[in-house]
């Protein structure tokens, strides 16, 4: 099983019986459900667009050959990775098949461990580019939302929590300094829920005390001096959706326990009203302070803080996730750029290692304000960052690794704007298709997926 303890799925085409099932069994024993044909004509059949596993065919067949059949699933979907099996020596074939589009291909015989070992690498890949599919069509349906930019570590392990607990109906806490997104973060999981309603944002520490319980619960006329009509409070106005209560150190002590009422039994009652209202929404708080000494202080419920965290997503700072910082500032610049009408400015290596070693407090959002200062030509870079040894000061490895990072950016940039059209993005980049191909799987790209 995969780190998501997702089934892994193969397909295995082979028409010798003997080593159909030895392969099979090997495949078993690595984790994967197996679907066994013995010809092309038998899978082709079977197949589907959004399979979401891996094809293993040997190259030669009785009837249609591996070949064809690599031709037919390239027309059906050409990110369905296709492992090809070829004899010994038949170096034509292997390479015919990587032309033609096949993920990888192994030589016969073949130790168990070798082809565990690519299949996995290519069910990996599957599972990216469905996962990016379906980011994709959610961002395309909430074009307002932005995009988790980052392929760090610490950036991955978020979209993971993200991808597991946001389809559920538990109410989460992000927790996380100024500036490193958690309202991105809140709204990624707003989508992944797939809740209909509204995503309804409330910054508890910008609402006066005044007016807080009438913004959250709502009143009824007459409930207080100028309340001339009723009026719905956020949390019954999100229903179906999301509240997102940022800030929510800043809330009252008093509300704090009617918040805590409104989770345990999910109903409120308006200020001036008695009526209970049955609400359906799901709350995801933020905090940029550490609840649990807060509680322990006496400045924030204890109780509260147990009910919303129970999950709870801990978001990095930029200082944490540096490998980032390249892709982020490009991003950002292209933004700006665009919304200034002003060129791309362009930097050294130098001059991003020592951007790159930089503590930034404010994290993501000081990093895309420092990215429109440097649009508009404010930021003015020291001498000493441009002098020979300062990448080496920077401790963040050698010019060649900078060069294969900006490489990789380009060509990232490239895929999204030829929307995954490899030979388009070739002709953007002046190079073969081919050579584009070996440049995506050495890092690690995915055709089709937008840099996030």
């Amino acid at each position: 099983m995969d780190k998501n303890n997702a089934v892994y799925e193969a397909i295995l085409i082979e028409d010798e019986r003997a080593v159909r099932m030895a392969t099979a069994q090997a495949l078993e024993l690595g984790g994967f459900k197996v679907h066994e044909f013995a010809s092309a004509e038998e899978a082709r059949s079977w197949l589907q667009p959004e399979f979401a596993g891996v094809i293993v065919t040997d190259v030669r067949l009785q009837g249609r050959s591996g070949l064809d059949l690599l031709t037919d699933i390239v027309a059906l979907d050409p990110d369905l990775p296709v492992v090809v099996v070829t004899g010994h020596g038949d170096v034509t074939m292997a390479v015919e098949a990587m032309q033609a589009g096949a993920y990888d291909f192994i030589e016969k015989p073949f130790p168990a461990d070798r082809l565990i070992g690519t299949v996995r690498r290519a069910q990996e890949k599957r599972r990216l580019v469905l996962e990016n599919r379906r980011l994709k069509a959610a961002w395309e349906a909430h074009p307002d939302v932005p995009a988790m930019i980052g392929q760090s570590a610490e950036i991955e392990r978020v979209r993971t929590l993200i991808r597991t607990i946001g389809p559920t109906l538990v109410d989460i806490l992000i927790n996380g300094q100024t500036g490193t997104g958690k309202e991105v973060v809140a709204r990624q999981l707003h989508i992944a829920s797939g809740r209909r309603g509204q995503f309804v944002a409330i910054n508890c520490g910008a609402l006066p005390e005044t007016v807080f319980e009438s913004e959250i619960f709502g009143h009824e006329a007459g409930a207080f001096t100028g309340a001339q009509k009723r009026r719905i409070g956020k949390l019954e106005y999100a229903n179906g959706g999301t509240v997102f209560l940022d800030e929510i150190e800043s809330m009252p002590l008093a509300l704090q326990v009617k918040l805590l009422r409104v989770l345990q039994e999910r109903q409120l009652e308006r200020l001036g009203g008695n009526d209970p209202i049955a609400i359906d929404c799901r709350i995801i708080a933020a905090s940029k302070a550490d609840l649990l000494r807060m509680s322990a202080q006496g400045s924030f419920r204890e109780d509260l803080y147990y009910r919303i965290g129970v999950a709870a997503i801990d978001l990095p700072t930029l200082a944490e996730r540096r490998d980032d910082i390249p892709l982020l500032l490009a991003h950002f610049v292209h933004g700006a750029a665009r919304r200034y009408e002003r060129p791309v400015p362009h930097w050294t290596g130098a001059q991003m290692a020592q951007w790159q070693s930089r503590d930034w407090p404010g994290n993501v959002r000081e990093l895309r304000n420092f990215a429109d200062r440097l649009v508009l030509g404010m930021v003015e870079v020291p001498a000493s960052e441009n002098a020979p040894g300062a990448r080496e000061a920077g401790g963040l490895g050698a010019l060649p690794e900078q060069i294969d990072a900006y490489e990789r950016l380009l060509i990232n940039d490239a895929l999204n704007a030829s929307d995954g059209n490899v030979a388009l993005a070739a002709d953007r980049l002046g190079i073969p298709k081919k050579t584009l191909y070996d440049k995506v799987k050495k890092h690690g790209l995915v055709v089709g997926r937008a840099a996030g």
